[in-house]
């Protein structure tokens, strides 16, 4: 009740000066996914405009990283040195885009051309969905069939087993060598959602190297923590800027006192530790992940899984590590506002995401809904939640050194094109020092300088040169050089 309270005041105080307080820096990503089918039937071309859309309407309403699913069942949406063509891709598992495309080398370039983030999107063990009727021969549940378990008609890679999470390692590797990408990416699939009557076909494995543990949830659960070891581990070797995150489903575990609380939250559905063996908590408490985006897909008042009591419950109990929403489009707008009955669930999930100390941003479920614009959603994103650009939320854990600051920063007036400004990137012997980005802010005559607000932003750019806005005499123009992960350099000032 006193979270209600609280969250209540914090909105009467705050609706007024909504865009004003939208924060510098936040999260703001989509996931684009492949195994909806939305590239069924259509040539690489017809693709191609089809995410060129998606990704300028999503510029516009302000998202900053995409999240692209490029294996879904031991497959890839790029040139794999190791597994078969998606059939999401193309209809056929195996068979290569008609024109030679790289879906993911593309999106990366696209992404970086607007300033986003990409995140390639992985999927760790499945190795075969429901849906799927015929393997590649080349797929590797068809070269290995002995590391592969069945469960309800999917087929898993055995999470006990040391060469699969070397053989996902492999995987990783090959992605992050030949592909620029700013995050590796795993949602919440890791041991099968449990189905009723079918239990998982690892006995044997539990009985034949218990490792010592003599529960086998708990042998499970390591199982799979020790390939998130890895892979942190991997990531931080190869390309130390490259951020590992996980989305995992929005309930850890269900609270044994029907309270939040350390062990769960107030919630009765499914589970992330018991039943998809996946502890979150601890990989955040090992520095593991980078980032965490709990899917908290319901809304206010679902009696199983209560929107409010779970992002609470992440704020409160899962803070160690950067947390970002999991937002669902079309269940929000679906939802009507417990305060505001005419009104949708999406402006009270906000704003009450705002008002938590530990949570900096979200993530789009998924980006065509978000497109689409049901309930003017994406409306809303653009007029008000993300009406000023943001950088990413700060990870000094991986880096906290600055870079140098841009220079020779000039201003030049043109009768014909207006104001010029131009700079020279800072030197650099590192790739984590060197600048990535700029940002560019402009202050009226008089007004005090603040490089906290992202009203004074007008611009977020890769380039060193930036035709301005119409600017007025006196204006002082501010220019901030970013690194890989966002570190701000000292500002360098230039009054007109």
């Amino acid at each position: 009740m006193k979270h209600l309270f609280s969250l209540l005041f914090f909105l009467c105080s705050t609706v007024s000066m909504l865009s004003a307080a939208n924060p510098k820096r936040e999260f703001r990503g989509a996931w684009i996914q492949c195994v909806n089918g939305q590239y069924l039937g259509k040539s690489p071309a017809q693709i191609r405009t089809m995410l060129s859309s998606q990704l300028d309407t999503l510029q516009q309403c302000g998202i900053n990283a995409i999240l692209f699913q490029v294996r879904a069942e031991g497959d890839a949406l790029y040139k794999s040195s190791y597994e078969p063509w998606s059939r999401f891709l193309t209809g056929t598992q195996g068979l290569a885009p008609s024109d030679g495309w790289d879906p993911l080398d593309w999106m990366v370039e696209q992404c970086h051309q607007r300033n986003m983030e990409c995140h390639a999107w992985i999927n760790p063990y499945r190795a075969k969905t429901k849906f799927t009727k015929e393997l590649a021969a080349d797929h590797p549940a068809v070269r290995h069939p002995e590391r592969i378990f069945e469960y309800d008609d999917l087929y898993i890679f055995n999470p006990a087993l040391e060469e699969n999470r070397l053989y996902t390692c492999m995987v990783v590797e090959d992605i992050l060598e030949h592909y620029d990408v700013d995050g590796i990416h795993m949602d919440d699939y890791f041991y099968p959602y449990p189905v009723a009557g079918q239990p998982l076909p690892d006995q044997r494995y539990f009985e034949a190297d218990p490792r010592g543990f003599t529960d086998i949830a708990d042998w499970r659960r390591d199982n799979v923590s020790q390939l998130i070891r890895d892979l942190h581990h991997l990531v931080r070797a190869i390309k130390p800027w490259v951020k590992f995150g996980i989305s995992p489903f929005g309930i850890y575990r269900n609270s044994p006192t029907g309270e939040n609380c350390r062990e769960g939250s107030a919630t009765s559905g499914g589970q992330n530790y018991d039943d998809l063996y996946a502890d979150v908590v601890h990989w955040v408490k090992q520095g593991w992940i980078d980032y965490n985006i709990p899917q908290i897909y319901w809304n206010l008042g679902t009696k199983a899984a209560d929107y409010e009591k779970l992002i609470y419950w992440w704020n409160d109990y899962c803070n160690q590590r950067p947390l970002f929403i999991g937002q669902d489009v079309e269940r929000t707008v679906k939802g009507a506002d417990p305060n505001d009955p005419s009104s949708h669930q999406m402006r009270i999930k906000y704003d009450l995401q705002r008002a938590l100390a530990h949570v900096q941003g979200s993530c789009q479920w998924y980006a065509a809904a978000v497109v689409n614009n049901p309930g003017n959603y994406r409306t809303m994103l653009e007029k008000v939640y993300h009406s000023t650009p943001a950088l990413q939320p700060l990870m000094p854990f991986i880096d906290s050194k600055a870079p140098g600051k841009p220079r020779n920063v000039n201003a030049a007036t043109y009768a014909m094109t207006g104001t010029i400004l131009s700079w020279e990137a800072p030197k650099a012997k590192k790739e984590m020092d060197k600048a990535r980005h700029y940002v560019v802010y402009r202050f009226k005559q008089g007004e005090k300088i603040n490089l906290n607000s992202a009203e004074n932003i007008i611009a977020v750019t890769q380039d060193t040169r930036l035709t301005l806005p119409s600017v007025r005499r006196g204006t002082t123009i501010v220019v901030t050089a970013l690194d890989r992960l966002h570190n701000e350099s000292k500002p360098v000032k230039v009054k007109l």
